[in-house]
């Protein structure tokens, strides 16, 4: 069954859940409207959405370093009080979005912490490209903005999907962490270094050898 955007704007204001949660849950229960809500309530999804307005100041700064040091990657994943980042489940959580950082390369946590002028910037280099396929202009816009947003999956933490998961983001991932705790979880800021990066040497691709890493686990 086919619903439409209006549907999926109308749970995201009813929900507080993300776009592509409300499309997944209008498409789980054929576009019934209640069911959806009911569909988003029990994965927890729109509980934690209402969550996100909540101060979360304790949390945990965690260290990944991967075998040899070839990476390293410091983040500060935060919650709302001490005794949940004190909890095997949130440091598991937090070592995980570390490793998914030292594997993906993020470059911003999310869409929102992306610059006008480099979302802008990556838009003349699309649609350069996309008239240079021999695309129709008509057409080259709509494709740009699915291209944008493949972008913010590569350079945004919180698109990307889940290292460990791939059929989740890791926005996801802490959707559920959110409904799990009761409270409010979010990446505060990360660095993430790589050995020898800027100079000019033999390439080495160390992001596949965090992944082999994660896939032996």
């Amino acid at each position: 069954m086919t619903f439409s955007a209006a549907m999926v704007k109308e749970l995201r204001e009813v929900t507080g859940a993300g776009m592509m949660d409300c499309k997944k849950a209008l498409v789980e229960t054929g576009g019934n409207m209640e069911k959806a809500i009911e569909y988003l309530r029990e994965k927890g999804l729109a509980q934690a959405a209402k969550k996100a307005g909540r101060i979360a100041a304790e949390g945990a700064v965690t260290s990944y370093i991967h075998m040899g040091g070839k990476i390293g990657v410091l983040v500060e994943v935060n919650c709302e009080t001490d005794f949940v980042a004190k909890t095997e489940k949130f440091q598991e959580l937090a070592k995980n979005i570390a490793m998914q950082i030292a594997a993906s390369k993020p470059e911003f946590i999310s869409k929102e912490d992306v610059p006008q002028d480099v979302i802008e910037k990556e838009k003349e280099i699309l649609i350069a490209q996309a008239l240079n396929e021999g695309k129709p202009e008509k057409i080259v816009d709509k494709m740009v903005e699915g291209r944008i947003e493949k972008y913010f999956k590569e350079v945004c933490l919180l698109e990307q999907p889940y290292i460990k998961d791939d059929e989740k983001t890791v926005g996801q991932l802490i959707a559920e962490a959110i409904a799990e705790t009761g409270e409010n979880i979010k990446v505060r800021r990360f660095v993430r270094f790589e050995l020898g990066e800027g100079i000019e040497k033999k390439k080495e691709d160390f992001a596949a050898e965090v992944m082999a890493e994660v896939n032996k686990k």
